[in-house]
């Protein structure tokens, strides 16, 4: 039986950088609340609100110091509740991020934890034991260094953090974890949130503790996923989890974030009666070829995307998928550079609108990240720290760029120039959280013109609505490598999406293009009896609607 989620389109709202009504430079809940009609205009019904709890700001909101609390520098209870509230009166939906494989240092629990080793708040965390003064095992953490960090206490036992060392991990195998954090997401759930988008959830099971990663040259702490990823255990605290909570909700809806499950993972973890997650994102979709850069290690070297095993990955993610759950679509988000400075042309603005009609209009859950839909790209920062990055910070000393090639060359592909603030007028941001050289793309002037990028995806999310895309069967055509294509159909209706990708004019054969009627389009383009003409960045969506 279809569920609401499985029409849904998701406008990903990143609270600090969207809008803000009291010029502090943070953006705010009421920024949200007033443009409720902004986000509706453009097609979207759901909107995904990044961390909004208290917290210490080390990882913009991720290490949560109090999850039943609304961090002051973007409002308090009654904004979010008056959010809740002003999202259903315009029959749209609310999921919020629920960070549940780790809180800050400063929460309660860990700051008890410290204070006494004989605290129950101690088994709430991962602790163990070094061996001759070194740490536990060799094991890496995403954030670089090792997953093991002292005790600030002296004890002789080390805390485990997969991320940031001021995010200490939950030890899921307690029960009294599993019911804590239970009790949290139904606080939430009870205020009237629709989902919840689980954070690094193939993160809450590790291996033990004894065993060592012995990849070789891989570093001192290299990256071990086999022992903290993706372990079968998570099925086990999250189907717990999930089924407590469509007691008191049996609509939530529930989007796992599984950034390196293959797919037949995200098959695993999208069957709906094992009360897993309704839908999935993962960041395997896309293959990148690094585009080698002097003095730049490979993290951040800019990169192309493999076209070819994309749409691999695309055509086996959907017949994988087929009959169980769908697809989320995406191009960009919170932890990636935006999709224009990975793989577009800024300078051409088809080529924004092209990257969103081949994605967006395919079986699927189209999810849109804040200013996508303005063609913004990842902003120039002004400093190194400004990307709250260590492995910045090292790298700028090793160079001998000079300042302002090193901060375009990092801005290009990291994650945190693409959390830059939303701009809603013709005038500069004046005052932002994040220092940076503000973008000449705003709302205001793009509303103005008629074929600007933002009145695309209003058309092409009209279209996406339609029963034929987003209820319609798909297959994927075989196409010129740089031609993205495929069929939908629904009933007697028929569509052909055929996107070109990238510079260069391509030539796609297709039979009866004649008898099939153009809905939505943008670039050069020309139809022939047979075969379909695309210029750069140039797209076309056919419709051939059957007799009744």
């Amino acid at each position: 039986m279809e569920k609401w989620f499985d029409s849904a389109v998701i406008y990903q709202v990143y609270p600090k950088s969207f809008r803000d009504t009291n010029n502090d430079g943070i953006g705010d809940i009421r920024g949200i609340i007033e443009k409720l009609d902004y986000i509706k205009e453009l097609g979207a019904n759901t909107i995904w609100l990044n961390p909004f709890y208290v917290s210490p700001q080390v990882d913009n909101g991720y290490d949560v110091s109090n999850y039943f609390a609304v961090d002051t520098s973007m409002g308090k209870m009654s904004n979010i509740e008056e959010l809740i509230k002003q999202v259903h009166l315009k029959e749209m939906k609310i999921i919020i991020d629920f960070v549940m494989n780790h809180t800050s240092d400063q929460h309660p629990w860990f700051q008890d934890a410290i204070k006494n080793p004989h605290s129950i708040y101690r088994n709430y965390y991962l602790w163990s034991k070094g061996h001759m003064r070194e740490r536990p095992n060799n094991w890496g953490s995403f954030f670089g260094g090792s997953v093991w960090e002292e005790d600030p206490n002296k004890s002789d036992e080390y805390y485990f953090h997969l991320f940031d060392k001021h995010m200490p991990d939950l030890n899921w195998k307690n029960p009294e974890v599993q019911r804590s954090m239970t009790d949290i997401a139904k606080f939430w759930v009870l205020k009237g949130v629709d989902g919840l988008r689980l954070d690094a959830f193939i993160h809450i099971s590790k291996a033990d503790f004894e065993q060592q990663n012995l990849e070789i040259g891989q570093g001192k702490y290299p990256i071990s996923e086999d022992f903290y990823a993706n372990r079968y255990e998570v099925r086990t605290y999250l189907q717990s989890f999930v089924s407590e909570l469509k007691q008191v909700n049996p609509d939530l809806y529930i989007l796992g974030e599984a950034a390196s499950a293959t797919t037949s993972l995200l098959v695993d973890y999208s069957v709906r009666d094992h009360n897993l997650c309704d839908h999935v994102i993962s960041f395997r979709i896309f293959t990148d070829q690094i585009q080698k850069v002097d003095q730049m290690p490979n993290e951040f070297c800019p990169v192309k995307l493999d076209l070819t095993k994309f749409k691999q990955n695309m055509a086996n993610i959907e017949s994988k998928l087929d009959g169980i759950s769908l697809p989320v679509l995406y191009w960009s988000n919170h932890d990636i550079a935006r999709v224009l400075s990975r793989y577009g042309n800024s300078n051409d603005p088809n080529s924004a609108k092209s990257l969103a009609i081949g994605m967006y209009l395919q079986r699927g859950v189209p999810l849109i990240y804040y200013g996508e839909e303005l063609g913004m790209k990842n902003a120039v920062l002004s400093d190194p720290s400004e990307f709250n990055d260590q492995k910045v910070i090292e790298l700028r000393k090793q160079t001998s760029l000079d300042e302002e090639t090193f901060l375009k060359k990092i801005s290009m592909v990291h994650k945190m120039a693409a959390r830059f603030p939303m701009q809603w007028t013709e005038n500069k941001i004046a005052k932002s959280w994040l220092k940076g050289e503000s973008l000449n793309i705003n709302v205001a002037s793009e509303e103005k013109e008629q074929n600007s990028i933002l009145n695309l995806y209003r058309k092409m999310l009209k279209v996406k609505s339609r029963e034929l895309f987003t209820n319609g069967t798909e297959i994927i055509l075989e196409t010129p490598e740089e031609v993205f294509g495929y069929k939908r159909f629904f009933k007697k209706e028929e569509g052909i999406v055929l996107s070109n990708l990238g510079n260069h004019t391509q030539r796609v054969n297709i039979q009866s293009s004649k008898k099939y009627s153009v809905i939505l389009s943008c670039g050069k383009y020309v139809v022939n009896t047979g075969e379909i003409v695309l210029g750069p960045w140039a797209s076309v969506v056919f419709e051939k609607v059957g007799e009744k």
